[in-house]
């Protein structure tokens, strides 16, 4: 194997910046000496014969460790490295404290041993094709089957084992036909290939950065973690500047053999929130037929069908009689229904793009009634206040019109909030209303036959 031999360029923190550092600086502190840094970097043999195991060990007090092991770079204290491929590998260590960065003199350590069985994980083989193999990935731009498009945006903290279990939680899904502005289409033809042909390699082309970029890579397959040198994964070029890590312990979300997605921190003035590569391998990209598509008829309940009164007698109860409705806060209370075919399927699914926390907090407590008693009258009742009125309904749209100023259930300020009096019955379900509800339409765009629908249940 050929020696590999990285450039270590050190990205200083923002308090490291400006003027240059002094030993009597009393804001930043004293800048250590070289001799004061104290570091091993220990091959224990009875792991492996090779010496392919390799520990690394920051013992200098107050400091933050900075590591460059030649497939990959580390910040712990105490990190273990495995080497799956003999080699010559040069340690460089740098000690990160108040006053600078003080950088050791490299250790050049011998791996005498390849040891496959550190790179024959299944993770390893879906990355890499496997020991002797490489594997080129492109960005997912919606035409494949698998994702909508090349970035999703997930929360900060979400980790492999959620999207496992099902509890990631998805901010926004952009399809690349609807927001082009993500990425150029030119970088369509940009590639990023892992290899395991005689070491870990890294490579990029980057048509829209103008750049073909060669180095390495360190995959963790236990802690679903990946980290580069010599280049970066691909992503936009406008979304460069909005994080701040592009190379280290970039979470790994998913990984098949098709199909890749890799999440790198925002940290820009926009706030927290975990930019999702999604990739799919050029392998699958380049053989892949899309299936016919499937026509489907609208939603179920979607437009519906009343005889002459049942529309009427499903929200009131029929005469003499009112019913109480409130809004399905805690299961799946908004939808965006295009074309009669709606895309909410639950709670998380309209979570942050349109409900959040200011509508549980407005809808608390709340209903609005329907009733019979002595006319045809509407209640609401929210935040401890009722506001009555009367309604009518026109059978041949399936429209309530409520009197004066009187709307559905709201939340001062955010742009959801109902403001219309006049309420489209969107999806109903006649025989089943007691258990699927009514989705009630405030606001229609009939250049795009677009309903925002709100999903009202029976309350107490």
């Amino acid at each position: 194997m050929k020696r590999i031999k990285l450039l270590f360029y050190l990205l200083l923190v923002p308090v490291l910046f400006g003027t240059s550092c002094q030993d009597d600086d009393q804001e930043l502190g004293r800048l250590l000496n070289k001799s004061e840094l104290t570091y091993r970097v220990e091959q224990p043999k009875n792991l492996d014969a090779g010496g392919n195991t390799v520990i690394l060990i920051n013992e200098t007090p107050g400091t933050i460790s900075m590591w460059d092991y030649g497939t990959g770079r580390s910040t712990k204290t105490v990190d273990t490295v495995r080497f799956a491929f003999k080699g010559e590998y040069v340690i460089k260590f740098s000690a990160v404290s108040g006053g600078g960065v003080v950088e050791a003199d490299p250790i050049t350590i011998q791996v005498t041993e390849d040891n496959f069985s550190y790179v024959n994980d299944p993770l390893w083989t879906y990355l890499t094709g496997g020991v002797g193999q490489e594997k080129t990935w492109i960005l997912d731009y919606g035409k494949h089957g698998v994702f909508d498009g090349p970035l999703y945006y997930y929360e900060p903290l979400t980790t492999w084992e959620n999207m496992q279990d099902g509890t990631a939680k998805l901010g926004w899904a952009p399809s690349y036909a609807d927001n082009s502005w993500i990425i150029p289409e030119a970088d369509m033809a940009s590639t990023m290939t892992f290899s395991l042909k005689g070491g870990p390699f890294f490579s990029t082309h980057k048509v829209s950065e103008g750049k073909d970029e060669k180095g390495t890579y360190a995959f963790d397959a236990v802690g679903h973690t990946i980290s580069t040198t010599g280049g970066t994964i691909l992503r936009s070029p406008s979304f460069i500047a909005n994080a701040s890590n592009w190379n280290s312990n970039l979470v790994v979300l998913s990984l098949t053999e098709k199909s890749l997605q890799i999440g790198v921190r925002r940290t820009n003035s926009e706030g927290d929130y975990l930019y999702v590569w999604n990739y799919i391998s050029k392998e699958y990209a380049d053989n892949y037929v899309p299936e016919a598509p499937v026509e489907t008829g609208p939603d179920e309940g979607f437009d519906p069908t009343f005889q002459p009164g049942e529309l009427l007698n499903m929200i009131t109860g029929g005469s003499f009689s009112g019913r109480m409705w409130k809004l399905d806060a805690a299961g799946n209370p908004v939808d965006w229904i295009a074309k009669g075919k709606g895309w909410t399927t639950g709670h998380a699914a309209s979570r942050d793009w349109g409900w959040n926390n200011t509508w549980d907090a407005a809808v608390a407590n709340s209903w609005i009634r329907f009733d019979q008693f002595g006319g045809l009258n509407y209640t609401r009742f929210q935040n401890g206040q009722t506001t009555t009125g009367t309604f009518t309904i026109n059978e041949d749209t399936n429209e309530i019109v409520l009197s004066g100023n009187n709307t559905l259930l709201q939340n001062a300020g955010h742009w959801m909030s109902p403001s219309t009096n006049t309420i489209k019955v969107v999806k109903a379900f006649p025989t089943a209303y007691q258990s699927k509800g009514i989705w009630f339409g405030t606001s229609y765009d009939a250049t795009k036959d677009e309903w925002l629908a709100f999903h009202y249940v029976l309350g107490n």
